[in-house]
């Protein structure tokens, strides 16, 4: 029982810890981690419905045009509304996208006054 009460207590207190096939990040240290980490949960949420609307309209495209359903073939060439609507709304999508990736480029751009400067060199073929 003791065993049990102490494997536990060690599993808890090694979460920050990184392991094999983990799905999320580690507990941020930094707020720029913690903005990278609130990034991605952004882009997840666009991720998931774009992948989901695609996937929707995949599946009509397979059913609904299906030679055994529809035997003629359906003349369809020229559509400007459409083509303006799959034009502007992916820009606007990346606009949302870019402002707070930009925002979180330019924080992690920060130059800090360094007390000890290092120079490194290095040759391949020495």
């Amino acid at each position: 029982m003791v065993f049990y009460f102490l494997l536990f207590i060690f599993n808890f207190s090694c979460l920050d810890a990184a392991t094999n096939w983990d799905l999320s990040f580690q507990d941020p240290a930094t707020p720029i981690m913690e903005g990278i980490i609130n990034f991605h949960n952004h882009i997840m949420i666009f991720l998931t419905a774009i992948v989901v609307f695609v996937a929707w309209l995949m599946a009509r495209a397979v059913i609904l045009f299906d030679e055994s359903v529809t035997i003629k073939p359906i003349k369809f060439t020229h559509s400007t509304p459409l083509e303006v609507v799959w034009t502007i709304v992916p820009a606007f999508i990346l606009l949302i996208i870019a402002i707070p990736s930009f925002a979180l480029l330019y924080s992690m751009d920060e130059l800090i006054d360094p007390t000890i400067t290092l120079k490194a060199i290095g040759h391949q073929w020495y």
